[in-house]
């Protein structure tokens, strides 16, 4: 099937499935989709009624980290994925694209199990659910860092469709029947979201993508942009990991145990990268992600106390296993596994977000009376309900169990998903034409040359060594 004759056009597929989907995505909201008692213009009766005051509505104290985990969702991941030399549209474009789908898609999977009112049927939504619904996109982003610039936009629409309904189901398991806590996601988004990624370009794979291998690669400007999009996600990242937790001590805790745990990881990236490099020099690839692993593995024990030296040996590890993991492993998993991995998501949101997972599980079977206090172990945990006789060594067996859900829940997804996108209908390009914007996207220097081509008169009196000149520096621009 790899090496079957590729038809690209999605004009009418594209079309389809975005108008389709948008028409569908109406229907449920009208149907499911409400205000919840914060959100709905009853919130004054209710204040009224409850002796409260505007001020302690929830959008108040969430609307800042919704703020920061909406850029890292939408700039953040979208310019990280501009690196490739001829891939930016594609990278930062099909981001917009997917994102803005998913989250609608997201507000009604999450909002069945997590946000129903069984009273009228009808899914409430407010602040926390916007953020909750980017974190769920988050998980599709990160599989899409696996395929980037190997598959068409409809093959990733049908891959958030799917990745938004296992995302879904898979947190609902974690977080409400096993009862782990990940604040930050290390297992629900980045582990999940990392194989899930992993196993469909695993079946997805492209004998013949040497044949692109001139495209894959940056160029200086590219890399300065995809910076850029490092530069967001690890400013914002304590937000991140802190914009769902409880108000208090375990947010302001949360934002700590990241903030130190990405400062970390930048010292110790830039060391494994220098040292393993001819003359010392650093590889910008090591510099645009695995600085970022940190903030990964601080999520699932972000709220935990984790204590300050804690997140700096977290930190310190992730950056040394992250950036060996593109040194080493990425090649390996290629050659041998036949897994094409564009972005490295098995060194940024694989490998750290397990990490995060086993941390979460130590630090809890390990929490105690004497460092929490009572009320800090209940709060911290959520000992409540059919959970209060819970002790701390049985959440870490759940912590554990958690991290194993994500890990089944994003390779077997991904397999399965992987066939589907397999089928011939996808409009997915040729290994010839994989890394290129020109596939799917009017491009701007072909833009360029149409629009020179009509401004140049080849009739008229310019000499020949004029428009010869000229048709050489458009051949130059367009090849660079």
């Amino acid at each position: 099937m790899c090496d079957r004759e590729k038809d690209t056009n999605v004009r009418l597929s594209l079309p389809a499935v975005c108008v389709v989907w948008q028409t569908a995505m109406i229907i449920l909201f009208g149907v499911f989709i409400r205000y919840d008692h914060e959100s709905d213009a009853h919130w004054v009766e209710h204040r009224k009624h409850l002796n409260l005051t505007d001020i302690e509505n929830d959008f108040y104290f969430r609307y800042p980290s919704f703020q920061d985990v909406h850029v890292m969702i939408f700039v953040g991941f979208g310019f990280l994925m501009t690196f490739l030399k001829r891939y930016s549209f594609g990278g930062v474009g099909f981001n917009f694209l997917i994102a803005a789908f998913g989250i609608q898609w997201a507000l009604l999977m999450q909002g069945w199990f997590h946000s129903l009112d069984y009273t009228d049927g009808k899914i409430k939504i407010g602040i926390e659910n916007l953020i909750n619904a980017d974190f769920c996109v988050a998980g599709c982003l990160i599989a899409y860092g696996a395929l980037l610039g190997k598959v068409s936009p409809v093959q990733l629409m049908v891959l958030t469709l799917f990745g938004i309904t296992l995302f879904a189901v898979e947190e609902f398991i974690i977080l409400s029947l096993i009862h782990a806590r990940d604040a930050g996601g290390s297992m629900v988004i980045h582990t999940f979201g990392a194989y899930y990624g992993l196993s469909i370009s695993w079946m997805l794979y492209r004998p013949n993508l040497h044949q692109s291998s001139r495209l894959q690669g940056s160029v200086y400007h590219s890399d300065v942009f995809a910076m850029i999009g490092t530069l967001f996600l690890w400013m914002f990242w304590p937000s991140f990991n802190s914009a769902i937790c409880d108000h208090g001590d375990g947010q302001h805790r949360a934002a700590i145990n990241t903030y130190l745990c990405l400062a970390s990881t930048v010292l110790t990236t830039v060391a494994i990268s220098s040292l393993f490099q001819k003359h010392g020099k650093l590889d910008m690839v090591h510099i645009q992600n695995s600085t970022l692993a940190g903030g990964v593995a601080a999520g699932t024990a972000a709220e935990f106390m984790l204590m300050p030296y804690g997140c700096l040996i977290v930190g310190f590890c992730c950056g040394v296993i992250s950036t060996l993991g593109y040194i080493f492993l990425t090649p390996f998993m290629e050659k041998r596994l036949k897994i094409q991995d564009t972005c490295g998501i098995h060194n940024l949101h694989a490998m750290p977000g397990v990490i995060g997972g086993i941390v979460g599980a130590v630090t809890a079977a390990s929490a105690s009376v004497e460092v929490y206090g009572h009320e800090g172990l209940v709060n911290t945990f959520d000992f409540e309900g059919k959970f209060k006789d819970m002790v701390p060594t049985t959440q870490g067996g759940h912590q554990a169990a958690g991290l194993c859900v994500a890990l089944c829940f994003g390779i077997g997804g991904g397999i399965i998903v992987g066939a589907i996108l397999r089928l011939p209908i996808w409009g997915d390009p040729a290994d010839d034409d994989c890394f290129d914007d020109e596939t799917y996207w009017e491009d701007v220097r072909i833009c360029n040359v149409k629009s020179e081509v009509s401004r140049l008169d080849l009739n008229g009196p310019l000499p020949c060594f004029l428009s010869f000149s000229h048709w050489t520096k458009m051949f130059i621009s367009y090849n660079q």
